[in-house]
């Protein structure tokens, strides 16, 4: 019929049918989209919490619900700044699903509200920033390259921020922490040569989360958004549909990459 819309389900090369994916700061954001991104194209999911423990075992219970496997999500807590304890993720992830992990999307992270210029960046808040941002994600990379699956269809999905190539004020500390991460991805990418593992960077612009708005004002926001080509802030869904063909077997042939997801904001 002229003018209807005709939805198109995903082709076999961009499922993830039965396959184990961790996401770390999954219980809310652009985290939260992800895991349920993934879920949808046939993944099973690893639910990591710090601290968000309600929203995270609702989100596994909604998604378990929706799902025709008997249990395709799970929430497991853990700070992903202890070794430890990422460890443990891993280890619960394998151990629930019976199954080698192919997908880690490192999305935990923390933004200083205050947005302090550098000479008024305290060291505890630089530390924290670099604790999570940083040291979590080289924590989570390091264990997703001894475990994750080799021969194909392995993925380290690492998110940044286009702050890095934008350099606004009051994000020194923010910017840094994700700019270590962007190098490191390229990196690792290099270094699981032969593995058949890939490893890219998401880097979205300002989206519109809890975390994008903590701290900012109205004039603020508008000029962020007047500051995109396409006239609006990003949505989570923006950066999970990225994330969701990077983690796929159509997405292989991407590797080493920063992919900056924000609507032309950075040019």
């Amino acid at each position: 019929m002229a003018g209807e819309i005709t939805r198109k389900t995903a082709s076999p090369s961009s499922r993830l049918d039965g396959r184990v994916a961790i996401v770390t700061g999954a219980s809310r954001g652009i985290g939260r989209e992800i895991a349920v991104h993934l879920h949808s194209l046939g993944a099973r999911v690893v639910l990591n919490y710090a601290s968000s423990s309600t929203e995270a075992e609702l989100l596994a219970s909604e998604l378990n619900a929706s799902s025709a496997q008997p249990r395709s999500a799970i929430a497991v807590g853990a700070d992903v700044s202890d070794p430890d304890q990422v460890k443990l993720l891993f280890e619960r992830a394998e151990q629930e699903f019976r199954s080698q992990i192919q997908i880690l999307v490192s999305c935990a992270g923390v933004l200083d509200p205050k947005y302090p210029t550098l000479a008024n960046t305290t060291v505890e808040d630089w530390d924290k920033t670099f604790n999570v941002n940083t040291k979590g994600t080289f924590l989570c990379c390091r264990e997703a390259a001894n475990r994750l699956v080799r021969g194909g269809g392995g993925r380290i999905i690492t998110i940044s921020t286009s702050v890095v190539g934008s350099l606004l004020p009051g994000y020194a500390a923010y910017a840094a922490s994700k700019a270590a991460v962007e190098t490191m991805t390229k990196i690792v990418a290099k270094e699981l040569k032969g593995t058949g593992i890939t490893a890219n960077s998401v880097a979205p612009g300002p989206v519109a989360t809890d975390l994008f708005f903590a701290g900012k004002t109205e004039e603020t926001i508008k000029r962020l958004v007047d500051g995109c080509p396409l006239g609006r802030l990003g949505e989570p869904k923006d950066v999970s549909q990225i994330v969701g063909f990077l983690a796929s077997d159509a997405g292989e042939w991407i590797n080493g990459q920063i992919i900056r997801v924000n609507g032309g904001f950075v040019v």
